[in-house]
């Protein structure tokens, strides 16, 4: 497998990719309908989707977590940067929508601002506001993985 066949999922601690992996493997093996209870992960610094064998890079921002944001901005701004990454697809991840404190989409898009990354980018990037937890947001984001590898 070469670098291209990997689908790196990236965030600080706690933002919600263990448990976003492990709801992707289910819905895809078995539908929304058996999604189930979210199973108990440990915070982890990155994931390496390698199990999905996907052409593509994950951003998962805590929109719960709003003392982490500015850090979670520079640290998207650097995976963007990353001379092997130019050419990847991104799909930037706005994870605990559930949550009742969470800031809205259009303030954490502002805060990071979203619409000048974007148009300075040198990589497509899509954004996405999901709920690993509940399941909001997951077939949208396994609708656009699979987009990616028909391209």
């Amino acid at each position: 497998m070469n670098s291209n066949d990997i689908c790196l999922l990236l965030g600080a601690t706690g933002v919600g990719k263990t448990l976003l992996l492990k709801r992707l493997q289910k819905l895809s093996l078995h539908g929304l309908e058996e999604l189930g209870e979210p199973p108990s992960t440990l915070p982890t610094v990155g994931t390496n989707l390698t199990d999905l064998k996907l052409k593509k890079k994950k951003f998962m921002v805590d929109s719960a977590n709003i003392a982490q944001i500015s850090a979670s901005c520079i640290q998207l701004l650097s995976v963007l940067s990353a001379e092997p990454l130019h050419n990847a697809s991104v799909l930037i991840l706005f994870n605990k929508r559930d949550m009742p404190c969470t800031m809205s989409l259009v303030e954490i898009k502002s805060l990071f601002r979203m619409d000048d990354i974007i148009a300075s980018a040198t990589q497509p990037i899509t954004t996405q506001e999901l709920s690993a937890r509940s399941g909001q947001g997951l077939q949208e984001v396994l609708s656009w993985l699979e987009s990616i590898i028909v391209k």
